[in-house]
């Protein structure tokens, strides 16, 4: 067996470890539909996923943070979306066996996401993954988020190994930008949720990723 580079891989979650886009997709849908308004493309609807909560009411609505009914509205979207967290979900394709390749290989994971504690735990206890990750890192457990290198370096505390043993996977610039920072090896997720205006090949990633079975080529090359 190839020798494994790193001594543990961190993931971020939506559009890195899973394809949560259908339930967002359906879940801001029923939202208009509830405010008699026209459903958006699915695809639309894919792109900004990357933006979180904000992005997609913005998306939606046309409303910004300033607006008075941006706060209610997104708190609206999110009480459907908790309600249809894993009705599409699915892990993207060759993510159960990377995990089961570095479980052989005792090298433990991570998921560093800006995802909510509430939403993140939830959909790991209802959709879990063969091997669980050894650490599990949410905005709400440090005061920075990505792309401060704050929650990358919480994670590789919680692992016990140096940054510089570890590679972070993630699917936006502030993915990139935390490893860098926390000075971890990175991987950009080209097969992500890649918003049309960005280009993964400029994030300057020391790797650029389209499938998992390339992640996995680069931890045991």
């Amino acid at each position: 067996m190839t020798a494994p580079r790193f001594s543990a891989v961190l993931f971020d979650l939506d559009g890195t470890l899973l394809d949560t886009a259908p339930d967002f997709i359906t879940s801001l849908n029923l939202l208009l539909a509830a405010r008699n308004r026209e459903p958006l493309p699915g695809e639309l609807i894919r792109a900004a996923v990357t933006h979180g909560s904000p992005g997609l009411i913005t998306l939606a609505f046309g409303y910004g943070p300033g607006d008075p009914a941006f706060e209610p509205v997104r708190r609206e979207l999110l009480d459907i979306y908790m309600d249809n967290l894993t009705r599409e979900t699915r892990p993207f394709p060759g993510v159960e066996d990377l995990l089961s390749r570095l479980e052989a290989a005792a090298i433990p994971w991570g998921i560093v996401t800006n995802k909510p504690s509430i939403f993140t735990f939830a959909i790991l206890d209802q959709l879990p993954f063969a091997v669980a990750p050894a650490a599990v890192v949410c905005p709400d457990h440090v005061k920075n988020s990505k792309p401060d290198p704050e929650p990358v370096l919480l994670a590789c505390n919680q692992l016990g190994i140096t940054p510089g043993e570890s590679l972070y996977v993630g699917d936006h610039r502030r993915d990139i930008q935390s490893g860098l920072n926390a000075g971890t090896r990175t991987a950009a997720a080209a097969y992500g949720y890649i918003d049309a205006t960005e280009d993964p090949f400029s994030w300057g990633a020391d790797h650029v990723v389209s499938s998992f079975p390339e992640i996995e080529s680069i931890v045991f090359q």
